[in-house]
């Protein structure tokens, strides 16, 4: 999966260098490979059913049996909470979802803004009467 990150110059990959030259991405973003899940989603399910089904066991006791890490568990039980409606310190994937559309929009946004701003200052400075024309 790639994600999208700003930064200031930085060309430490090669397949930004790439992807800039396809036009894949803007002349200050690089391209960020994140790493898959090592879970499959069923055993999450799973393993997120078997906690709440299992009344008076802490995460700690059910992560421990299934030999997994316990702030694991604990994150995927508090996702499903807020998926559930049930907290909410959490975004549901429906609202991740739509902040990373309106991120992206608000990025084309300013790049537009920019174009639109340095076009009007060359027409400007190419319109007045007073710069000599060489």
């Amino acid at each position: 999966m790639l994600r999208r990150r700003l930064c200031e110059g930085d060309l430490r990959f090669p397949a930004f260098l790439e992807a800039l030259d396809l036009g894949l991405i803007g002349p200050r973003e690089e391209l960020i490979v994140t790493r898959p899940s090592r879970f499959a989603p069923e055993f999450k399910a799973r393993t997120i059913d078997l906690y709440r089904s299992s009344e008076g066991r802490t995460i700690a006791d059910v992560a421990r049996e299934l030999g997994i890490g316990t702030e694991t568990l604990r994150k995927w039980v508090r996702q499903d909470e807020a998926d559930r409606g049930e907290r909410d310190d959490r975004l549901t994937p429906k609202e991740t979802e739509e902040l990373k559309r309106l991120r992206r929009e608000n990025a084309e946004l300013k790049r537009t803004n920019e174009i639109l701003r340095l076009a009007s200052a060359f027409f400007a400075q190419e319109a007045d009467p007073t710069r000599r024309r060489l």
